[in-house]
């Protein structure tokens, strides 16, 4: 009998499902539920080329000229956009739409991946933007005026990268972050302090150590209340204050779904039958590291997890052959490029083995150990050649020695 796959998201990582699931054989249908309205497409460029392009397109044109190719064996795959998943029934293999329809499948693909986070304070809604589709990227474009003010709160790579692009457009950019230097959680103190420090020499301003508790305006923002009393005036503002996972649809089913959905090294959802989880969504453990399941926010995890969740689906549990992938990611952040090969949040020491902090335009790299063991590696300002050697280096060595 011909076995139905539903893939529950329409991004990068549902598109990788139904890919894998066909390149290993399965030939039933395959569904593909997506809430967008686009066929899967690139998002990394919307804090960037796409945000600093003219303010000509419409959100189906940047989305087709971001499009991922569509390949021949995707023929078939009946892709529903502007359909997206409120619910399902795990035991019954149930999924049911927003219409209300439901349908039944004989294998499940979770891929939802998440959506931003909001600030939950008082003050006007409009003015306010995030940045995760291209509505959201031509909304904020065409927010934009001759040098407007705006404040982005929130320096993850997604803030900073929108700070780069819009101080390189000739805006003013004032970014509030309450944790401490930009992206120090990933890339720890030294190393963020520095990228803080070269940004604001390129003309970013940062505010760090407080927080947002109200904005101001009568109907639109025009200004950002700070713990600290002091209103930042703002004709805008951007939210990169991290993400919420889309599992609301997965409630009562008697899941793990306290951060993203819970699934076993070979991404098979615990407490469910013929479902996995795929991308940003899965919380697996990966024994490169240890055997601490987490979420991973990077660019490589949707391919890397479609194909091994694609296997368990098709051919059953593996062979024992640990998945074991390497992380990998990339910020462009105006002047400065940085790469980073697997777990460097993990770290608990972080040795500079090249170049010097206070010159990251020249390159650098930081090598990151837990345990005396190396387990991240972030390289700024490289090489595409160096890159592909340190990422080599690191997949070759035996970091669980």
């Amino acid at each position: 009998m011909s076995r139905h796959i539903a893939v529950v998201g329409g991004s990068l990582a549902g598109l990788r499902s139904a890919e894998q699931l066909r390149a290993l054989g399965h030939t039933g249908t395959i569904t593909v539920f997506s809430a967008e309205r686009h066929f899967p497409y690139n998002r990394p460029p919307l804090s960037k080329e796409a945000l600093a392009q003219p303010d000509s397109d419409l959100p189906a044109e940047l989305a087709t000229r971001l499009a991922f190719r569509r390949r021949t064996s995707l023929a078939d795959v009946d892709f529903r956009f502007r359909t997206p998943v409120v619910a399902a029934d795990l035991a019954a293999h149930t999924v049911t739409v927003d219409s209300g329809a439901t349908v039944s499948y004989d294998g499940l693909v979770v891929a939802t991946g998440l959506r931003p986070r909001r600030l939950t304070v008082p003050g006007p809604e409009r003015g306010r933007h995030v940045l995760r589709t291209v509505e959201d990227c031509l909304g904020l474009r065409h927010a934009l005026r001759p040098e407007s003010r705006v404040v982005v709160v929130g320096a993850g790579f997604i803030g900073c990268e929108v700070a780069g692009t819009l101080t390189s457009l000739g805006h003013q950019v004032t970014v509030v972050e309450p944790a401490g230097a930009p992206m120090q959680r990933v890339l720890g103190v030294d190393v963020a302090t520095a990228v803080q420090r070269h940004h604001s020499t390129n003309g970013i301003q940062f505010l760090t150590g407080t927080g947002v508790t109200a904005f101001t305006g009568d109907g639109k923002v025009t200004g950002v209340v700070l713990d600290t009393g002091t209103t930042l005036a703002a004709d805008l503002v951007v939210e990169a204050v991290g993400s919420v996972c889309n599992v609301e649809w997965l409630d009562r089913n008697g899941l793990d779904l306290s951060d993203g959905v819970l699934t076993d090294n070979e991404l098979a959802v615990i407490g469910a039958a013929d479902v996995v989880a795929v991308g940003d969504i899965a919380r697996f453990p990966n024994p490169l590291f240890d055997d601490v399941p987490r979420r991973v926010e990077h660019w490589s995890i949707p391919t890397d997890t479609a194909r091994r969740a694609a296997a368990t689906l098709v051919r059953g549990p593996g062979d024992g052959t640990p998945f074991s992938p390497v992380p990998a990611f990339w910020s462009d952040q105006r002047d400065l490029r940085l790469q980073s090969y697997g777990s460097p949040a993990l770290a608990d020491e972080i040795r500079i083995e090249e170049g010097d902090l206070d010159d990251l335009t020249a390159g650098v790299v930081a090598t990151y150990h837990h345990d005396n063991r190396h387990i991240g590696t972030v390289a700024v300002n490289l090489s595409p050649a160096r890159c592909r050697a340190l990422r080599e280096a690191f997949v070759a060595a035996d970091v669980t020695a």
